[in-house]
């Protein structure tokens, strides 16, 4: 469904992802791991356009859609959340479902104001679905900067929902939560990967949420793949190991002189 090949981004002389290939299966929650400047979020922004490449592709379908805008990406199916969360904060909750429901290519030729006063059932039933899906429905009239940081993670993942993605990338979705929270999320993403039929990217640093939801899973470090395979293999792979726990002296004594 998603391919990418040969990715690069350098930033002058920093070559934040290096030569990337990944594939995600139709069907596959893929999990993107690794050290904190590992070049994860950044794979995220050239698969959306937020970057310009500087070498490789995105294809997406079949078809290539490397440096395509991030509206363009949308109108394909691919809807992301953010890292640090970009809500509309003065907005209420079901605003900002509206917005984004409102978002999706096939509806834009209409208007936002003409599709606001015609009160279309259709998209507006979707909105009370995200509601109901996010635990959100008793705080619709809310304004979204008021909530608990748990719950504008919700919220985040709720709007990026009405865009009906195909694929949903999801940047860090755990952060911040406590350990009920990232239970009620394994259970959101299993119900949207099973029932829903969405694939998923979930690049993560929770690990237990990682290890117990994805199918595939790739280890980066330094913007290169280091491992690649299921949770069991990524969790007994030395190289990853390394990568977040670094070499011990120990370890490193008894390897002695030899390479």
């Amino acid at each position: 469904m998603l391919e990418l090949r040969g990715l690069s981004k350098h930033f002058g002389g920093v070559r934040a992802v290096d030569g990337l290939d990944v594939t995600v299966e139709r069907g596959q929650i893929f999990g993107l791991i690794g050290p904190n400047g590992s070049g994860k979020s950044t794979t995220v922004n050239l698969v959306c356009g937020v970057f310009p490449v500087t070498a490789g592709s995105v294809s997406f379908e079949g078809a290539e859609i490397t440096n395509s805008p991030p509206h363009v990406a949308l109108g394909n199916g691919i809807a992301r959340t953010f890292q640090n969360i970009r809500l509309f904060s003065e907005l209420t909750v079901w605003q900002n479902l509206w917005v984004a429901q409102n978002g999706q290519e096939s509806v834009r030729s209409q208007g936002f104001f003409s599709r606001w006063l015609s009160g279309n059932r259709g998209q507006r039933a979707s909105v009370e679905e995200q509601l109901e899906f996010s635990g959100l429905a008793d705080k619709r009239d809310e304004p979204a900067g008021s909530l608990a940081f748990g719950e504008q993670r919700r919220l985040e993942l709720a709007r990026a929902l009405a865009a009906r993605p195909k694929l949903l990338l999801l940047d860090e979705p755990a952060a911040g939560m406590n350990l009920e929270e990232v239970k009620q999320l394994d259970e959101r993403l299993r119900w949207l990967n099973e029932q829903q039929g969405i694939t998923i990217l979930l690049v993560e640093h929770v690990m237990e949420l990682v290890m117990g939801v994805t199918h595939r899973i790739a280890a980066l470090n330094f913007g290169r793949k280091i491992a690649e395979g299921s949770p069991a293999e990524i969790q007994q792979n030395q190289a990853v190991q390394e990568a977040y726990l670094g070499r011990s002296e120990e370890e490193g004594d008894e390897g002695g002189g030899s390479s």
